[in-house]
């Protein structure tokens, strides 16, 4: 499989592909036929191979079937739909895009940014009883000159998306059918997907892990996805009693939010046992990885992912899962870089990767790929930006982004090792650790805590809760008590930023 519409031929034409809440599942062959109509429909509206078209359509089967057909024909771009007008006029016109893919009543800013830069305005219509992701296409403007109608080679681009840049201007990551291909291969591969297990997708389809992870792996298994409109804690066990999934995948807050219910909802938990639980996009705390595990009698599996890999790096094996690590290479060949100099070390740096799931290179910035791939061994590597060593068994690690260490008078402070300490307090249910700029030291270490439903604390019992546990250079010089941790698009906590969010920089 190097191309994405060889991951779902082989599958038998009748079995489930793609379901959502009350609605009749889209077979494989369903599926099949509906990339061939999207096919069709896209040459006779001038869209073909090389052509960039964004994708702004809410979570749910159509956005899942929208891009599986769309990348297979052209390069699929998935814009986060709570974007602001300013926003998709900068994505659009960053993206070249030719085409903006929308719902079939949408009138909203992305429509106004499409017609500023002239785009062409694709409709997506879902007749009444259709199944799962069936939809037709349709054009507000007349149909333009088709440039290249011949069938995708391994070597397009099938997916394109920025990075999420917190300081600099975000960078374009271009995945060539091949890098999907192989990255949901490898994720299939690492969890043992077959034809008999179904994913419970709350993960927003705009974003990698939900469209590699959930949709890309199950579908290149023969797998099933249902699709939730989003993630929402207080609707997840009824949708688990109507999907029955197998599995599911989410961020460790998502998985924190269900944890908090789980115990009103037991008797779903033993209706709908699980085979195993995912966890990747960011580091799950390994109290949340036991509590988890008890909670659902399955195994948690975390894995390590990032766009410019098409996802996945590592991921925790069903044999053993190693709390607080993020697991052992699944797919590419991962390794420690020095941070300053292109050579391979051994002990604590800079995670390299090298393998068929890694981008090429970021699209027009020299500069980025200078300074993010190397060569080594014969092997182009990419630096990924995050700290971390691999242990005797080969787990990877991770202590934390190199732009996340702070550093406090020169002395280096991972901000995860803070949030394993804080998050064993009886009292904490989430934490972030986080620098807190200083007159004097430049950085000091903050943390922003969410304590547990009922649970008492205040800042100088958590100070000193830390003081017992670890150096004094380290313990949180302010923690701040939230009802709620601001979060990212994707459902992550940002710690690049927290102190300007909760308005602590005046005040440092």
């Amino acid at each position: 499989m190097t191309i994405l519409s060889e991951l779902i031929a082989p599958h038998d034409a009748a079995a489930p592909a793609i379901g959502a809440p009350g609605r009749d599942w889209l077979s494989y062959g369903g599926l099949r036929d509906l990339a061939t109509t999207v096919a069709r429909s896209l040459h006779g509206f001038g869209i073909g191979r090389g052509d960039r078209v964004a994708i702004v359509l809410p979570n749910g089967p159509e956005m899942a079937t929208a891009f599986v057909t769309i990348a297979q024909t052209a390069t699929t771009a998935p814009l986060n739909p709570a974007y602001r007008e300013e926003e998709y006029a900068f994505y659009l016109e960053d993206l070249k895009a030719r085409a903006l893919v929308v719902e079939a009543g949408y009138d909203g800013p992305a429509l106004a940014a499409a017609r500023t830069l002239g785009l062409a305005v694709l409709r997506v219509g879902v007749a009444p009883g259709a199944a799962a992701g069936q939809f037709t296409l349709s054009a507000d403007q007349a149909p333009t000159e088709l440039g290249d109608a011949g069938p995708a080679q391994e070597s397009d681009v099938a997916l394109i998306l920025h990075t999420s840049g917190t300081t600099s201007r975000p960078k374009i990551v271009p995945l060539l059918q091949s890098n999907v291909a192989a990255s949901a291969r490898n994720i299939g591969a690492s969890l043992g997907l077959g034809a008999a297990d179904r994913c419970l997708n709350v993960m927003p389809l705009f974003h990698i892990h939900g469209l590699l992870a959930a949709v890309s792996a199950s579908l290149a298994a023969g797998g099933s996805i249902w699709c939730a409109p989003g993630f929402n804690a207080l609707q997840f066990f009824a949708w688990m009693q109507e999907a029955r999934p197998s599995w599911y995948t989410a961020v460790p807050t998502m998985h924190q939010a269900i944890l908090s219910r789980a115990a009103r909802n037991q008797d779903t938990i033993k209706a709908v046992p699980l085979r195993f639980l995912r966890s990747s996009s960011a580091s799950l705390p390994a109290q949340v990885m036991v509590q988890l595990n008890a909670v659902f009698s399955a195994p948690v599996i975390e894995a390590y992912g990032m766009t410019e890999a098409a996802h996945q790096m590592c991921c925790n094996p069903f044999e053993r899962q190693k709390p607080g690590s993020v697991g052992k290479a699944a797919g590419p060949e991962v390794a420690v870089a020095d941070e300053t100099s292109d050579r391979i070390i051994d002990g604590t740096g800079e995670v390299v990767i090298s393998g068929a799931n890694v981008t090429p290179g970021y699209e027009g910035n020299p500069d980025a790929n200078a300074k993010n791939f190397f060569e080594a061994g014969g092997k182009r590597w990419f630096r990924t930006g995050d700290q971390g060593q691999i242990d005797a068994d080969g787990f990877l690690h991770l202590t934390g982004r190199l732009k996340e260490i702070i550093n406090r008078g020169g002395e280096k402070i991972s901000p995860l090792e803070v949030d394993g300490v804080l998050m064993d307090h009886p009292a904490i249910a989430q934490v972030v650790t986080f620098a807190l700029p200083h007159p004097k030291l430049g950085e000091e270490v903050a943390a922003a805590v969410v304590l547990r439903e009922g649970a008492t604390a205040d800042e100088r019992e958590i100070r000193d809760f830390a003081a017992q546990r670890m150096a004094d250079f380290k313990v949180p010089r302010r923690v701040i008590l939230l009802d709620e941790i601001p979060k990212g698009a994707t459902g992550k906590m940002q710690r690049i930023g927290l102190a300007e969010k909760l308005g602590l920089v005046a005040d440092a």
